[in-house]
């Protein structure tokens, strides 16, 4: 996956989780299934930031950006920004 491919990504999963917090505070979802949700996108999102810090990372020095991959939501959940 390249970085507009990533961006892209991130992207939609940035407005589905507007869409579902707006939903959430108009009542128009179930809380928890909201909640469920939720934690999925911010994993997700999480990994994909990571994997985009790993490609630039990996172009500034020299290396191949495709060689990145994507980690466990466990391992990327929670860096610090």
């Amino acid at each position: 996956m390249d970085e507009k491919a990533i961006l892209h990504r991130i992207n939609e999963f940035i407005e589905e989780e507007h869409a579902l917090r707006d939903a959430h505070e108009r009542a128009e979802t179930d809380g928890d299934e909201a909640r469920r949700r939720l934690r999925e996108l911010e994993a997700a999102l999480d990994q994909c930031w990571d994997l985009l810090r790993q490609r630039r990372a990996r172009i500034e020095a020299g290396q191949n950006p495709d060689e990145a991959r994507v980690r466990p939501a466990a391992e990327v959940e929670d860096y610090r920004q």
